[in-house]
């Protein structure tokens, strides 16, 4: 489907379902852009799921967002259960002002909801010329280490700098793949990797319904589920949001608003070397890159790149849209 033809689908959609004309429009932009980077996981595929929960009263399309300033530096967001999209959108917004009102921001987010992928918050801090860490925790998906039970999300980090040319963007999930992938897997009846879940017996599987069921594996170990702990105290119980496993499913769990958590925090690297930071990032990266290529390497990569040019190439394609998503949006658009 033509990209210009889809966003004004899916903006309609989310207008039929109570979002201001603004609202829509953040959330139809960065669902399209998912497409378009190939992070299908987080894209259309989740339209339904948002919508879902608006119908429910479980996000509220017309949020009362309320910004307490606690210092030039540092702000406090009561997001009002709003969807994701539009409180981080506001989130960031606010901490790249702190940022270049004072060399640093520290925003704080409550009551919000799943905001798609972190990475498109840190490019926005990122093109100020800002370095940004992005957190948001998730409902449980990953057993501690030592326990046999889910309780942390897949929890991502989230780190941006500038560098001259495309923006260095890491954004890794604490987990072996995201949920949504799997997520995806199962609505589309394919199976998942092998090695990134556990069945509810313990089992490896690649059955996404089992996995889903079952616990997700974190990346390296003991160390994933730490990583993922952190960020569950960083953008759960710092921001004073849902954490320890309290954060709801957003596809399972219609009992409440999910009050999940979001901490960005951006810095201007001027504060420390002043204009040098892009000419020592530069060579930084350089120096990288001119190291002996591994076998089957052509170049060496750093993070951001290659969704970088995956955004090009698809940027003036038609997004392909599986016939079960499409049915979805079909009834979606006939409320």
């Amino acid at each position: 489907m033509k990209k210009n033809l889809l966003k004004t689908k899916v903006k309609k959609i989310f207008r039929k379902h109570g979002l201001s004309h603004k609202h829509s429009e953040i959330c139809t932009n960065y669902l399209i852009k998912a497409e378009l980077v190939d992070a299908k996981s987080h894209g259309l595929i989740r339209l339904k799921m948002y919508c879902d929960r608006i119908k429910k009263r479980l996000i509220n399309p017309k949020p009362k967002i309320k910004i307490k300033k606690i210092s030039s530096s540092i702000s406090h967001i009561n997001a009002d259960n709003s969807i994701g999209f539009v409180s981080a959108d506001i989130g960031i917004d606010q901490a790249i002002k702190n940022a270049q009102k004072t060399g640093i921001g520290l925003v704080a987010i409550k009551k919000s909801g799943h905001f798609g992928l972190s990475s498109f918050y840190a490019e926005q801090a990122v093109k100020k010329n800002l370095i940004v860490f992005c957190f948001t925790n998730a409902p449980p998906a990953l057993a501690p280490h030592g326990a046999k039970k889910s309780l942390f999300g897949t929890n991502p980090i989230c780190f941006g700098t500038p560098t001259g040319k495309v923006p260095f963007i890491l954004d890794a999930s604490t987990s072996v793949i995201n949920r949504g992938k799997i997520r995806r897997a199962n609505k589309l009846g394919k199976r998942i990797p092998y090695g990134v879940a556990l069945n509810k017996a313990g089992k490896i599987t690649t059955n996404a319904k089992e996995a889903l069921l079952g616990t997700q594996l974190p990346i390296a170990e003991f160390k994933g589920s730490g990583l993922a702990w952190m960020v569950d105290i960083l953008s759960g119980v710092l921001t004073g949001s849902s954490h320890g496993g309290k954060t709801k499913d957003p596809f399972d769990d219609f009992t409440g608003p999910q009050n999940v958590g979001h901490l960005f925090i951006t810095i201007n690297p001027k504060i420390f070397v002043g204009n040098n930071f892009i000419k020592e990032i530069k060579k930084n990266i350089k120096r990288v890159k001119k190291l002996p290529k591994a076998k089957g390497f052509n170049s060496i990569l750093y993070p951001g790149e290659r969704k970088n040019k995956t955004y090009k190439m698809n940027l003036n394609k038609d997004i392909s849209i599986p016939e079960k998503i499409l049915k979805e949006m079909s009834e979606l658009d006939a409320i």
